[in-house]
């Protein structure tokens, strides 16, 4: 059995909320009400859940540690790329590469270094080494406010 998208799953819960018989026989008038603000709201939290692939450590968490809302996308994959600094080069100039060649880069030694989840910018940090390999420190998370204005 193959798994289905995270994006699939929320609209399937969503359906079947809506194909749920309701308000049961003998109910009072107002349940059927109260059901569609319900509907509306675990909509609205799955479409919150679905538009934010991340949340700052330590946000909205439930008793269990997992974010609140977003339970049904925490094992989606998401691509994290560490961006060390980028160059514009003719092709020329890429043509003639090769062993030993240095590529100058648009940033500075000892400048924080991109974070980038599905290639958007969400972090900047530092390059460190742990166990002979490389990794990254997180120094700062940037804020919604500071995404949107990089969408622009």
């Amino acid at each position: 059995m193959t798994e289905q998208p995270a994006s699939e799953d929320i609209r399937e819960l969503v359906e079947s909320l809506d194909d749920a018989e309701w308000p049961p026989q003998g109910a009072p008038p107002e349940a059927e009400g109260e059901t569609q603000a319900a509907r509306d709201e675990v909509a609205a939290a799955a479409a919150a859940a679905a538009a934010r692939p991340w949340a700052p450590a330590g946000a909205g968490r439930a008793a269990a540690g997992t974010p609140v809302g977003l339970e049904i996308v925490m094992d989606v994959p998401l691509e994290v790329t560490v961006e060390l600094g980028r160059t514009h080069q003719r092709v020329r100039d890429v043509l003639e590469l090769g062993p030993g060649a240095v590529i100058e880069l648009d940033r500075m030694a000892g400048e924080p270094v991109d974070v980038l989840v599905n290639g958007r910018l969400v972090a900047k940090g530092e390059v460190v080494v742990v166990d002979e390999a490389f990794g990254v420190r997180i120094t700062e998370i940037l804020s919604p406010e500071q995404r949107l204005e990089r969408l622009s």
